[in-house]
């Protein structure tokens, strides 16, 4: 029950946290097309991809180290802890500093990068301060890591999200006063500095040890394993960047900055949904790090059904809800020539669909460490990637580009990741995994379908329209699911386990 409490308390703070960041992004995001021009908008795109691909210098360290401190958390090896932390903090301050020099050196070259430079003063400038905030994000970092292997993401989560609101208050001020971006910029990166600080202190705080000044080594074993495991984490990393980070860099590239303008608002909310259902599942990766180290093969594969369930009926839902709601939104929020095409949102739904199916397997993998046997996939991942989008691009617009990650999803992670989790981790088949799969897209698609018919009958245009729509979504989706599957196993369990640590928590305050 200890895991169970611990998962639902980060699981909580973390939807708390995301509902309130979103609701201020939204706003900060109206606040920014108001006071800036759409170019602004785009160029914020663009830069963040850049530099989300320059995170590549991070090479999967944090990944392979949180993993090494399962065992010696569990067992309360201060010692080994200490080690862990010391070589995390070396090559934290390390990665900062490369990726300050590899964002530097690529200035020559934005004119490359961008199709059609805005006229936009200073522009070099502003991505030196884009390069800043991510370098300075990795110093005094590595201590957060402690808290999220230890099952205290709360922690880090009720930081994050403080800071987060505190920032955008900030920027929305400044921009309403004086439509300054670089003073926009600069609030960003004092408000990453102050973030880490904190998080640091409070780490010192829980782990008095931290701060005791004996040194404490890895033997030549540990660091081994560490070693291997970021090998495989590089190739991990590199196909992750190049698949998720570059989209916004090849429209720009192909199709123009104010498309990345468009696509940024679709990806505010799709980002908001997968940072919140992220933070839902890596809530439970320490906990289930624990219970593969303590428990049977069957356990740990009925746990995981329980996890694969819960993700479908989440991203089946939100997709559902996304597909009916994204553009009645947007028109609402921001206008109608911000709209994409239903086509285009379907493709963007589609991939977040298959992103979020991909959480329950990525979950388990990194809980039990299985690096190294898929490692080569995402070089695949990346190469059919690239080709797919530069091809279909031509064709199909930015729809192509978007396409393309749906083929290099469906070639390679789509059946290497469950292959190497249930051959090497749960030492199982993985066929009755690919089977339930396309049950549950099949059942999602036809919900979906029933959904979109019912929906239909309130209005696109009006915010009384929209809230109907939205009640359909909440309502036709949950009630079909819970009929559907009341009666197996793994709904029950998470229902059990859920009135279970709801009494505990009733009790607690008694």
């Amino acid at each position: 029950m200890s895991r169970s409490k611990n998962t639902f308390r980060n699981l909580k703070y973390a939807v708390i946290g995301q509902g309130f960041g979103l609701m201020i992004s939204l706003v900060s995001r109206i606040v920014f097309l108001h006071t800036l021009s759409d170019e602004y908008l785009g160029l914020n795109g663009i830069f963040a991809n850049i530099l989300s691909v320059l995170s590549l210098a991070e090479l999967g360290v944090g990944a392979a180290i949180i993993y090494s401190m399962y065992k010696p958390l569990a067992e309360n090896d201060i010692y080994k802890i200490k080690a862990l932390m010391s070589l995390y903090k070396k090559a934290y301050i390390t990665v900062g500093i490369v990726i300050a020099f590899m964002g530097s050196a690529l200035v020559p070259f934005l004119n490359v990068i961008i199709k059609d430079i805005p006229d936009i003063p200073y522009i070099k400038l502003i991505y030196l301060l884009f390069v800043i905030n991510t370098s300075v994000s990795y110093f005094f970092s590595y201590k957060r890591s402690l808290l999220i292997a230890d099952q205290k993401r709360y922690i880090a989560t009720l930081y994050r999200y403080g800071f987060y609101l505190l920032l955008n208050s900030a920027q929305i001020i400044m921009l309403l006063t004086t439509r300054n971006y670089i003073a926009f910029l600069l609030l960003q990166i004092a408000n990453t500095l102050l973030e880490n600080i904190f998080v640091s202190l409070k780490a010192d705080k829980l782990y008095p040890y931290l701060k005791d000044k004996n040194r404490a080594e890895l033997n030549s074993e540990e660091k081994h394993t560490i070693i291997q495991n970021v090998k495989a984490m590089v190739f991990h990393k590199i196909g992750n960047t190049i698949v998720t980070g570059t989209d916004s860099i090849l429209i720009s590239m192909f199709v123009g900055v104010v498309e990345v303008g468009l696509y940024s608002n679709y990806l505010l909310i799709i980002n908001a949904l997968n940072t919140v259902y992220g933070l839902a599942f890596q809530s439970v990766t320490a906990s289930i790090g624990n219970l593969g180290a303590t428990e049977s093969n069957i356990k740990n594969k009925f746990i995981f059904d329980c996890l694969n369930f819960l993700g479908f009926w989440i991203y089946g839902f939100s997709s559902i809800a996304l597909f009916v709601l994204f553009n009645p939104f947007i028109r609402i929020w921001l206008g109608e020539e911000y709209l994409f095409p239903l086509p285009v949102v379907f493709i963007i739904i589609v991939n977040f669909y298959l992103t979020g199916m991909r959480k329950s397997v990525l979950t388990y993998r990194d809980a039990l460490g299985l690096f190294w046997y898929d490692r080569y996939k995402a070089v695949f991942e990346a190469v059919i990637n690239l080709i797919a989008s530069v091809i279909l691009v031509k064709y199909m617009g930015i729809g192509g580009i978007l396409v393309g990650t749906i083929i290099s999803t469906l070639t390679t992670c789509f059946w290497v990741e469950p292959y190497v989790l249930f051959k090497y981790g749960l030492k199982q088949s993985f066929r009755p995994y690919l089977a339930k799969y396309v049950l549950y897209t099949i059942i999602m698609f036809m919900v979906g379908a029933f959904t979109w018919v019912i929906s239909s009958a309130f209005s696109d245009y009006t915010i009384y329209g929209f809230a109907g729509k939205a009640l359909v979504c909440i309502i036709v989706p949950n009630i079909m699911f819970l009929t559907l599957f009341w009666k197996t196993d793994e709904f029950q369990y998470l229902l059990n386990t859920l009135q279970l640590i709801n009494n505990g928590y009733i009790i607690s305050k008694l």
